[in-house]
């Protein structure tokens, strides 16, 4: 069970603070540039058995190197910006933008072990790691940093040509030995999914390992929320009382992927 974002604001700092030790949180995907990094690490260090993960930033957000180091990846602004397609072509047609690119993600995993936290898992903000060539720049740089758990963002019904990235993606990253779930739950209810659809995704558990990955926050409005996002709602979803019941009652074994990657 995981939480998006940790990092961006204090209220999503503190809806993963509530949600773990209240609900059934069980890991945070870090952003080592947001707003909020340093409450999300001094929380975090605090909950020992939160299993806090890098969320690389490529797209919506702040780089960790100098822009000026990044040019091609970066707008006028010095942030990445929100047109994916853009910055997609550039890594795929521009030797230096893929230069670029790798500086940015070494980076971002040398700044996530600055923080001195174990390194649960990785995934990409917007999931930009399905263009391959992000894909592997992070498999081949996070090897040397110890990364064992990433996400592929399979969900049963999404649109074929999702899902086929997805699918491809979880492949290659299994031949890489490292451990994929075998699917996601969250793809489709991204910013809505409220305590209903957690009861629903917990009672319909297929066999195997699902992640189930949220954006909770203690409001709706915090400086770079997403417009339309139900964040409270999110948090409400994973401190529902009914839904840590389920899980107990049908002993679905429940950890961070630390949990799965030693056990396999």
């Amino acid at each position: 069970m995981t939480a998006d974002d940790f990092g961006a604001s204090v209220s999503v700092n503190e809806a993963v603070e509530i949600a773990h030790r209240d609900g059934i949180l069980t890991a945070a995907s870090l952003m080592v540039a947001g707003d909020a990094v340093d409450d999300a690490v001094s929380r975090a260090k605090a909950m020992p058995a939160l299993g806090v993960g890098l969320h690389l930033v490529l797209v919506e957000g702040r780089p960790v190197l100098p822009p000026e180091k990044i040019s091609d990846l970066v707008d006028a602004s010095g942030r990445f910006g929100t047109n994916m397609v853009r910055t997609a072509l550039a890594i795929a047609l521009k030797p230096a933008a893929r230069r670029q690119l790798r500086a940015e993600i070494t980076a971002q995993f040398d700044a996530f072990a600055a923080t001195g936290l174990p390194l649960d898992h990785v995934n990409a903000h917007k999931h930009f790691h399905l263009h391959p060539m992000i894909a592997n720049a992070v498999i081949e740089i996070g090897r040397n940093y110890g990364m064992k758990a990433v996400r592929a963002p399979l969900e049963a019904g999404a649109p074929g040509i999702e899902r086929w990235w997805a699918a491809r993606l979880q492949r290659r990253l299994r031949k890489e030995d490292m451990l994929v779930p075998d699917r996601v739950i969250g793809l489709a209810w991204t910013g809505a999914f409220d305590t209903p659809r957690m009861r629903e995704a917990l009672d319909t558990l297929p066999p195997g390992l699902t992640e189930i990955y949220t954006h909770p926050a203690t409001t709706d409005d915090w400086n770079g929320a997403a417009p339309g996002y139900r964040y409270r709602d999110e948090l409400a979803a994973l401190t529902d009382v009914l839904a840590k019941a389920s899980i107990q009652r049908d002993g679905v074994m429940h950890g961070n992927f630390s949990r799965f990657t030693d056990a396999s």
